[in-house]
């Protein structure tokens, strides 16, 4: 009886390490009642099973015991508290496309995260890697947009182009184990068979060894198991109208605007957000649900015209009306109208 009682508390006493290094809810490190709390090197009967003040820890949703420069945070405070501080940077993480017409939107979510990881750390090189496949659909991020949307200089995104699936794997398996990158982007579209558990499962562990984030975006695929703690579902989100000093600018395209749906945490709850992404500050914005426009603007306007001392008003409605003494629908020019018709203009 005795030896199943301390079996029984050899257990508890082992969950509850466990829970402290994966970060578990406080409730899930609660034994039953009964049970005494015992320490973590209970090995026999003649064991201490009085607690000490070392074994008390309080742990929190998510990541507690990792450093604030752990994460990637996107400047969301609604979003980096749901994944616990943000993205983390020595692992894998998904992003993942529901339609290839999504590709763009995740592209710019991807770039956007290699703005904010340059930002916080040193400036070295990202390798976004692809298969023939992705590039031929989705095609390649625009270079001339990298600086001024993103603050990333066209040579510090390499491109590596493989032929195959098991190519691309390779070439990610390869580039996740270097420090001289600051981060690695595999981009794969579909559900391929060989992209399973076990091949995310090295990229992640290679994350955690070099201590660089590797990011696997997923276009037009199925939500398949991965070894990813964080999955993100990206599709583009309507942009605000642009902000002017006379107010938001009727018909005009504001911020790149996303839609982001936590599919899959360890440690965060579902939820859903829409970002701006702020080219001037270089971070996110969070827009509330059921307002377009921001309540604070950080950076300069669009300025008002010039040419007088209000903004031209918006246009009206266009109608066709046919002009006096003009042919009615369906007549057709004589020979002679057709000839004039061919002869060059005259000057004068």
């Amino acid at each position: 009886m005795a030896t199943s009682a301390v079996a029984r508390e050899t257990v508890f006493a082992l969950r509850r390490q466990i829970a402290k290094i994966e970060g578990t809810l406080p409730e899930r490190l609660q034994a039953p009642a009964g049970a005494a709390p015992v320490d973590a090197n209970v090995r026999g009967p003649t064991a201490d099973v009085s607690p000490t003040p070392g074994d008390l820890t309080i742990v929190r949703r998510g990541l507690a015991v990792a450093p604030p420069d752990a994460f990637v945070r996107t400047g969301a405070e609604a979003l980096d508290t749901a994944l616990g501080g943000g993205l983390p940077k020595a692992a894998l993480s998904e992003i993942h496309g529901a339609a290839t017409r999504d590709a763009g939107a995740v592209a710019g979510f991807a770039l956007s995260l290699v703005s904010l990881i340059l930002k916080q750390g040193p400036r070295l090189p990202v390798l976004w890697i692809g298969t023939a496949e992705i590039f031929r659909e989705a095609g390649f991020p625009y270079a001339t947009g990298l600086h001024r949307l993103f603050g990333i200089e066209p040579e510090q995104l390499l491109f590596s182009e493989a032929p195959r699936l098991l190519d691309a794997l390779w070439t990610a398996e390869e580039a996740a184990r270097m420090t001289a990158l600051a981060a690695v982007f595999l981009e794969i579209r579909g559900s391929p068979q060989r992209l399973d558990l076990t091949a995310t499962r090295r990229l992640h562990a290679r994350a955690q060894s070099a201590g660089r984030p590797v990011f696997l975006l997923r276009q037009a695929g199925e939500p398949e198991p991965t070894a990813a703690p964080v999955r993100l579902v990206l599709s583009a989100a309507p942009s605000a109208p642009r902000q002017t000093i006379a107010g938001p600018l009727a018909g005009s395209i504001g911020r790149p605007a996303f839609t982001v749906s936590i599919g899959k945490s360890r440690t965060a709850l579902p939820g859903q957000f829409t970002l701006e992404w702020n080219p001037d500050e270089r971070s996110f914005e969070e827009r509330r649900e059921g307002r377009q426009e921001r309540t604070a603007n950080p950076v300069p306007v669009v300025s008002a015209s010039r040419r007088g001392k209000d903004p031209a008003p918006a246009s009206g409605a266009v109608l066709a009306f046919a002009a006096v003494g003009s042919p009615a629908a369906g007549d057709q020019p004589s020979p002679g109208e057709r000839a004039a018709h061919r002869r060059p203009r005259r000057a004068g």
